[in-house]
């Protein structure tokens, strides 16, 4: 197999779930960080879009975390999806669900009043609310087994860490599924592993650095 390369970003979600599917097969990688707000111009030369994560794999390149996912369920041991088809095309699609969970923290995260990041919370708590209608016993997505959509899950829960710290949402209230998913993979290496030891500091300065709500919340508790 070639020698793999994960092109990554600290502060990157996307990024953590490569990570995490890379270190759950056990599989060995480099990581290669690149300043996003000044982007190299080899990272240019081999990244059409821009973004992190990419993956070197020999001297190809492969971009988007969830096509680079399923290209190491594709080459590499210890499937991370379901073997029946059905069931695997489920997982996917709540990979792309947790994507677009991603989405509302973002724009939580950079909301400018008040009233906007309330909307994105109440966005939040609708698709949690889906969630545990589909979460099973645990302790993981579909139960015994760990799988692709814990490890794009992980990243996800990792903000809440902040804002709990910020905000009371009330997003987890009522779903005890939820909870205990997020606390099962608070504890999982993998995803413990994923990020740089700094990480709960350099995502509490990003987020104080943005003009948004978020910010001036931060900025009112240091003051």
């Amino acid at each position: 197999m070639p020698k793999l390369t994960l092109i990554s970003h600290e502060l990157c979600p996307y990024v953590q779930r490569g990570v995490i599917a890379l270190t759950e097969k056990g599989v060995p990688f480099e990581r290669r960080y690149v300043d996003l707000a000044n982007k190299p111009d080899w990272f240019l030369a081999v990244s059409p879009l821009g973004k992190v994560p990419l993956l070197q794999a020999g001297d190809a390149v492969i971009f988007e975390s969830a096509v680079i996912l399923e290209y190491l369920e594709e080459t590499q041991a210890n499937p991370l999806h379901p073997a029946d088809p059905l069931a695997r095309a489920q997982h996917r699609a709540m990979i792309e669900f947790g994507s677009a969970i991603l989405s509302d923290i973002w724009q939580l995260e950079i909301a400018p009043t008040r009233e906007a990041a309330v909307a994105r919370i109440e966005a939040l708590r609708d698709k949690f609310a889906r969630l545990e209608k589909g979460l099973s016993a645990g302790p993981w997505f579909a139960g015994e087994r760990f799988g692709l959509v814990d490890a794009a899950f992980g990243p996800v829960f990792r903000y809440f860490d902040l804002f709990d710290r910020l905000l009371d949402h009330g997003i987890f209230a009522g779903k005890p599924k939820v909870a205990a998913w997020r606390a099962a993979l608070a504890q999982r290496p993998s995803i413990r592993q994923a990020v740089v030891a700094d990480y709960p500091a350099r995502l509490e300065r990003f987020v104080a650095s943005q003009n948004s709500y978020l910010a001036a919340l931060m900025g009112r508790r240091a003051a």
